[in-house]
């Protein structure tokens, strides 16, 4: 599902910054993968680069067989919304929008060509995720454990092959963190989507099929 072949990412402000350092790596169809490692040592940046949301300096990545860096433009942002989700430790819905429309938001541009109702979808996922009765609720109306399921149906809300997570239980308590957990599982374990997740968590971790450390941008096990 996805490959990364020597993969690095450098920033320069004055000083040079290898966030990603030559990673190649294979995540095979329907794993489980979680990112570990201190703070800096590449998890958040290998993800953005695996996601598309970022551009590496040198290196490929391929995902689902394409290489991604041959995309551009309508390409590149069609590939993105056909194939990945994206969950993040902070959630990211919009304040001013329900649960309903949150999940609805990034297909809303696209609804006249999706091939499916998509507040229906919307809906169907967020019974599913047990909010059925949150659905008409602001984000500041519900709990972090809520939220952190409105954004994970939102990454749903394509039929994502991939989701990349990004500490998706950080700003959770210990209860709402094993409620994701178990929903990350099912998602794999009944769905076949691959989750690649990133995580200071070592209970996120030890739930993977596999664990990647990183450390200073480059992978020590895994």
């Amino acid at each position: 599902m996805v490959e990364t072949h020597d993969l690095t990412k450098v920033y320069s402000d004055g000083v040079e910054v290898r966030a990603v350092d030559g990673v190649t790596l294979s995540i095979g169809a329907g794993e489980f993968v979680a990112l570990t490692g201190p703070s800096g040592s590449g998890k958040t940046t290998l993800l953005n680069l695996i996601g598309t949301l970022d551009v590496p300096t040198a290196g490929r990545v391929v995902v689902d067989g394409v290489d991604v860096g041959t995309l551009r433009g309508d390409r590149l942002a069609d590939f993105r919304r056909e194939k990945i989700g994206f969950v993040f430790q902070f959630f990211n819905l919009v304040p001013t929008l329900t649960a309903l429309e949150n999940v609805m938001l990034p297909l809303l541009p696209y609804r006249r060509w999706c091939r499916f109702d998509l507040k229906a979808r919307a809906r169907e996922l967020l019974q599913a995720l047990g909010l059925e009765g949150r659905m008409y609720h602001l984000p500041g109306q519900l709990s972090g454990g809520e939220q952190q399921r409105v954004a994970i149906a939102r990454a749903l809300v394509n039929e994502p092959l991939l989701i990349l997570a990004d500490e998706p239980t950080g700003n959770l308590d210990s209860r709402a963190t094993e409620e994701i957990l178990a929903l990350l599982q099912r998602l794999n374990t009944e769905r076949g989507i691959t989750l690649v997740v990133a995580t200071h968590n070592p209970r996120v971790a030890a739930a993977a099929g596999r664990v990647v450390e990183l450390r200073d941008g480059r992978i020590l096990g895994g």
